[in-house]
């Protein structure tokens, strides 16, 4: 089977097995990069893709002369669609797989990807769902019947090489499917708690499923090292997210249940959150599950390992989500409406990443360290030298001792304009308050002819950090109607993508001339 992307000009390569990857790239020199995520690329049915646009992108960032390209988690989404609420935290999103490529390898025909564009500006999950999902079975079945004996062997292969998560992901899917989308603890009690008949019976009924969840997965894992190996030929690496917490409905608790404090219905005894502060009087009370540390210790840290190696198949440097939960959790019982009433937990992140060093070797991970940040957080980031998050900003609503401005930067850390939480850089701009923005305006000295996205742009690029990413959203100057996501907000999220012509001329000639200029080129 040879798969293609011809289309974008890159000639016939064969993906039927995992590409092999180019050696690792040095995670951490003076560099710079941009955040955006797949969903964002253009794509005529809905949601951006593995596809040739991909590529174009790869393209953009090789000619400006960067080095790294930021995705948010790559799992598939649930209600909502967030990223960071991943019905696995170790499976590709399969809307993500490109059509185009599996036309070229015959899996669909022409007339059936004929099917009408989907044309709204921004990402439609319902309507991608409703047109990849049966072109994906198709193209599945097609393979079931007609795959060649080295086909049938890579696939095989793919299958046995994560055996450790995928047949627990490919069954819940499945399960999910068959029981309308409930949340698993609503399902029938014995295949709920994974009673070995139930599993038996519920695996053989459904295997037509089962397969269909496996393939895609293959498919996605194909395209994606495909596109990463394109990427790191170029000299650029992947900067992948790693949520700490996993959701509740999901196969990781669903499958791992002793990992996680649950009552014995399956439903959370003790859930995730932060601590009300200055932002929030009642703190934040996210619902997902806490770990049971003193289990997975028990375990050698086992599935963890797994989830991490799991992720450098995807990436070649992690970004930890809520990186202070290794140290210590705020955790709240199960039954409370807030965050309020929780407590500080300490947990055994020394231990774990000692053992991660051990498993894996060195850890190319840098911590989001935003927040209320204690001494003994920043004592388990610098024990292992990960690099921290800065965040400009958060640099001009106070005073020169002010962690975000540029000169207190040691050179270990990444600083961004904004991250995906945020909001656009002129956004921000426009709202925020007239002593950060008198601040910004002396900080600047005088603004500049371009516009704030490009003077902020260039205070991250001047700036020691190591490593600067700069959103796309913020390249281009957008305001706020363009942010990834509001967090706190249920909808509307997640759904931004940009038209190839956002891309300018203009756009990659100042980019390229500011990252030559700062010293952070290839």
């Amino acid at each position: 089977m040879v798969l293609t992307v011809s289309e974008a000009g890159f000639g016939d390569r064969d993906i039927s097995s995992l590409a092999s990857q180019t050696q690792p790239l040095m995670p951490f020199p003076r560099s710079s990069g941009v955040l955006l995520h797949p969903t964002s690329f253009p794509n005529r049915l809905g949601v951006g893709d593995l596809g040739p646009e991909a590529y174009r992108f790869i393209d953009f960032l090789h000619e400006c002369h960067q080095r790294v390209w930021q995705v948010l988690p790559l799992g598939p989404t649930g209600h909502g669609n967030s990223p960071y609420m991943s019905y696995s935290s170790m499976a590709g999103n399969p809307l993500l797989i490109s059509l185009d490529s599996l036309g070229e390898a015959g899996l669909l025909t022409h007339e059936e990807l004929a099917v009408p564009d989907i044309t709204t500006p921004t990402v439609d999950y319902d309507a991608a769902t409703q047109a990849k999902m049966p072109l994906l079975a198709k193209a599945a079945d097609r393979f079931q019947a007609q795959a060649s004996d080295e086909q049938r062997q890579s696939f095989e292969a793919f299958c046995r090489d994560r055996e450790f998560w995928l047949d627990g992901y490919a069954l819940f899917m499945a399960l999910k499917q068959a029981h309308g989308g409930q949340s698993w603890t609503q399902w029938d009690t014995d295949i709920a708690r994974r009673q070995p008949e139930a599993i038996a019976q519920w695996t053989q009924k459904l295997s037509h499923e089962v397969f269909h969840q496996k393939y895609w997965q293959f498919l996605f894992h194909q395209q994606w090292s495909w596109l990463r190996q394109y990427a790191n030929e170029r000299g650029i690496s992947i900067l992948g997210d790693m949520p700490f917490y996993v959701a509740h409905d999901s196969a990781d608790v669903w499958e791992f249940p002793d990992r996680f404090l649950l009552e014995p219905d399956g439903q959370p005894s003790s859930v995730a959150g932060v601590p009300p502060d200055y932002f929030s009087a009642t703190g934040q009370l996210w619902g997902n599950p806490i770990f049971n540390w003193e289990r997975i210790e028990s375990l050698g840290f086992q599935w963890w390992i797994q989830r991490f190696e799991a992720l450098l198949a995807f990436v070649d440097i992690i970004r930890i989500d809520h990186f202070r939960g290794f140290q210590a959790y705020w955790e709240v019982p199960g039954d409370e409406a807030t965050a309020m009433n929780g407590k500080w937990v300490e947990a055994p992140g020394e231990a774990l990443f000692d053992r991660l060093k051990q498993e894996i070797g060195s850890l190319p991970i840098i911590a989001e360290d935003l927040g209320v940040i204690t001494p003994e957080v920043e004592a388990l980031r610098d024990r292992y030298e990960f690099p921290g998050m800065r965040i400009l900003q958060f640099a001009f609503g106070s005073g020169p001792d002010n962690a975000y401005l540029p000169f207190n930067y040691n050179q270990n850390c990444l600083v961004y304009t904004g991250t995906h939480d945020n909001d656009t850089t002129v956004g921000w701009y426009e709202s925020v308050d007239d002593y950060a923005k008198t601040s910004l305006h002396d900080y600047l000295g005088q603004l500049g002819p371009d516009g704030i996205h490009w003077d902020m742009i260039r205070l991250a690029l001047s700036s020691t950090a190591n490593q600067a990413i700069i959103p796309l959203q913020d390249l281009m100057g957008l305001g706020t109607e363009h942010r990834m996501n509001t967090p706190g907000l249920g909808e509307g999220n997640w759904v931004w993508r940009y038209h190839p012509a956002d891309i300018t001329d203009h756009l990659k000639g100042y980019f390229r001339h500011l990252t030559q200029l700062y010293g952070r080129a290839q």
